[in-house]
C-alpha cells in the first residue's frame, strides 16, 4: 500500500519529520518527508496495508507533547513506487 499525506498544525520546527521517520522505520515502512512552505508537512509511506493503517493511526495522534496534528490528508496511490528507505527530503 502506498499513501500520500499532507499534515497541518504545529508540524515544522518541533521535530516532526524525524520522528516521522523513525516511527515509518519501526512500522518497516520505506518513502520520504518533507516540509513545504506553507508550514505543512508532506509525507509517502509505502509498505504492507497493515503497517500503513497503523502508522498513520499513530500519525494522527501527533507522535509526542509537541507536535499537534489538525488535519491530515490522505491519498491512496495503486502504483507502488518500491522505495528501499524512509528518508527526509
Amino acid at each position: 500500500m502506498l499513501v500520500h499525506v499532507t499534515v497541518s498544525g504545529r508540524v515544522q520546527g518541533v521535530g516532526f519529520r524525524y520522528t516521522t521517520q523513525q516511527n515509518a522505520k519501526e512500522h518497516g515502512l520505506a518513502g520520504w518527508v518533507q516540509n513545504q512552505s506553507n508550514g505543512t508537512v508532506e509525507l509517502e509511506a509505502e509498505g504492507r496495508e497493515t503497517s500503513v493503517i497503523s502508522f498513520l493511526s499513530e500519525l494522527e495522534d501527533g507522535f509526542n507533547q509537541f507536535i499537534r496534528v489538525d488535519d491530515i490528508k490522505v491519498e491512496k496511490i495503486e502504483e507502488h513506487k518500491g522505495y528501499n528507505n524512509f528518508s527526509i527530503k
